[in-house]
């Protein structure tokens, strides 16, 4: 099968080298890999369920969304948008391309040894990343490809035929948002990231796109949350400190707490 790939090919016209976009073609074995069909049902699914999230979802700004989908090897797969073009913050696009990313680049199958794989989500990195965390220096690690991220009509942003879908993003994000997609197998395939509204309602979305998508097969699999039932989800840890500000989280996997923010415990239980 042919890879999903959108390529820039060069012609010569007049004499003259010209940059010609080429659109995304099939969908590739990895996209494939997620079990929602080929690239039109991957887009359509994601769409429908980013849509249905943002509208049940009640906690944050209630502010429209950007979704995006990547297999295991990072290949944006789809990206969507609850609404209109222009209805959500237009920087949230690549932000939830990051996120996806994030999730699948640091999180791992179950390989039979214990635990039984690794599931972080972005707000599962936040407090390892700050100065002084196990984790400081990883948000700059794998930056984003702007020409992937940048190219091609902005009026395709959110369509099936995004000019990311196909191509690798890169990047890290450690705020709440993205999450690691398991299939019935309980085996990782990629990921979901979610931005648009406070970085806590952006993790409550994007934990009901994976539910509604039905991967969310984590049942056994390990994670930081101390929560069997939701292994990585959002931890509100973090200890104000006695100047003000934010503290130190506790299990040192935190996220700060946002506006209106959610109880995570309220969040379905995984597979």
């Amino acid at each position: 099968m042919k890879s999903l790939k959108i390529t820039r090919e060069l012609a010569i016209i007049g004499g003259v080298c010209v940059s010609v976009f080429v659109g995304p073609a099939l969908a590739d074995e990895g996209c494939m890999a997620l079990g929602l069909g080929n690239g039109p049902a991957i887009y359509s699914q994601l769409q429908a369920a980013l849509a249905a999230a943002t509208a049940a979802e009640t906690s944050g700004l209630n502010l429209d969304m950007w979704g995006t989908l990547v297999s295991r090897d990072g290949t944006v797969c789809a990206v969507a948008r609850s609404s209109a073009l222009g209805n959500q913050w237009p920087g949230s696009r690549v932000i939830s391309a990051q996120k996806a990313n994030t999730a699948n680049d640091f999180s791992l199958p179950s390989t039979g040894k214990a635990p039984a794989g690794l599931s972080l989500s972005t707000a599962n990195l936040y407090s390892a990343v700050q100065p002084g965390g196990s984790l400081f220096g990883l948000q700059a690690s794998n930056p984003v490809d702007t020409e992937v991220a940048y190219q091609g009509p902005s009026a395709n942003w959110g369509t099936a035929v995004d000019p990311m879908v196909g191509q690798k993003i890169g990047g890290v994000n450690v705020f709440g948002g993205g999450l690691a997609l398991y299939n019935a197998s309980h085996q990782v395939v990629g990921a979901v990231g979610v931005s648009g509204d406070t970085s806590c309602a952006d993790h409550f979305k994007a934990w009901r796109v994976r539910h509604t998508l039905g991967l969310d097969h984590l049942a056994g699999v390990g994670g930081v949350s101390g929560d069997p039932q939701r292994p990585d989800n959002i931890i509100f840890d973090i200890t104000p400190n006695l100047a003000g500000g934010t503290g130190a989280s506790v299990g040192g996997f935190g996220h700060p707490k946002c506006i209106n923010t959610g109880n995570p415990a309220t969040l379905a239980p995984v597979q």
